[in-house]
C-alpha cells in the first residue's frame, strides 16, 4: 500500500523582497476601496504578503505611507497646465486643477485636512496661486492668508460633496433636511419657504467654479 505522501512544509527565512512601488499600489488600493482609517502597516503588510518589519525598509511609518501617496497621486494627475496671462485668472485656473484633482480622489481631502502633510509635487499649484495674488497686489503675507482662504472654500466643497453623494447613495429614502423643508413656515421662514421646492435642486448645482470667483474678488477688493 502506497504511504501518502508527507505535507509539505512551508518554507522559512525571510519574506519575498518587495518593492517601494508595491507598497505604494497595495496602500492605494486599500484606501480607495476601504478608507484611509483602514490604512495600517499590519494590514499592508498583510494584503502584500510580508510582514511589518520588511515594510519599515521603505516607510518609517503611516505617515511617511501617506506622505508616498499624496506624492504618487499627485505626480500622476497634478501636471503644470497652461495659465492665462492676467494674474487674476491665473489664481482661478490654477485653483481649479486642484479642486479637479482632488475631486477624482477625496479621500486625499481627508489626509489634507491635517494640515501638516502634503505633497510636494503640488506645490506649483500653490506658488501660482500665491504669486498670482501678489501680481494682483496683495502682500505676500495678504497673499498666504488668500491662499488658505481659497484651500479652505476648496476642501470644504469637496467634503460636503462627497459626504452628501455618500449618503444618498446608501439611502435613498428622504433626507432630514427635505422634509424639514417641506413644512417650512413663510410666517417664520419667508425667504426659505419662498425657495423650499428647489432648495435641492439649487443646492446640487455644480457653483464651485462662481463661488470661487466671488472669493477671489473679495480677497482682492480686501487686500
Amino acid at each position: 500500500m502506497q504511504q501518502p505522501s508527507p505535507t509539505p512544509r512551508k518554507a522559512t527565512g525571510r519574506p519575498p523582497r518587495i518593492s517601494q512601488e508595491e507598497v505604494v499600489e497595495a496602500a492605494r488600493r486599500i484606501v480607495a476601496e476601504e478608507g484611509v482609517e483602514r490604512l495600517t502597516m499590519r494590514r499592508l503588510a498583510t494584503d502584500i504578503g510580508s510582514t511589518p518589519m520588511a515594510l519599515y525598509h521603505h516607510v518609517r511609518n503611516k505617515e511617511e505611507l501617506l506622505v508616498l501617496l499624496l506624492d504618487d497621486y499627485a505626480a500622476r494627475t497634478l501636471h503644470p497646465v497652461e495659465l492665462p496671462a492676467d494674474p487674476r485668472e491665473r489664481v482661478l485656473t490654477a485653483a481649479a486643477a486642484i479642486h479637479d484633482a482632488l475631486a477624482a480622489c477625496p479621500w486625499i481631502v481627508e489626509v489634507l485636512a491635517a494640515d501638516d502633510l502634503f505633497s510636494t509635487h503640488a506645490l506649483w499649484f500653490v506658488e501660482q496661486i500665491v504669486d498670482g495674488l501678489v501680481d494682483c497686489g496683495l502682500p505676500p503675507e495678504r497673499a498666504v492668508q488668500g491662499y488658505r482662504a481659497i484651500w479652505y472654500y476648496t476642501a470644504g466643497e469637496i467634503v460636503v460633496r462627497t459626504t452628501a453623494a455618500r449618503r444618498r447613495t446608501d439611502d435613498d429614502r428622504p433626507t432630514y433636511r427635505e422634509q424639514v423643508f417641506a413644512g417650512l413656515d413663510p410666517a417664520v421662514h419667508p425667504r426659505l419657504a419662498q425657495v423650499a421646492d428647489r432648495w435641492e435642486t439649487l443646492t446640487a448645482q455644480d457653483s464651485y467654479r462662481d463661488g470661487l470667483r466671488s472669493l477671489v474678488s473679495g480677497l482682492l477688493a480686501t487686500g
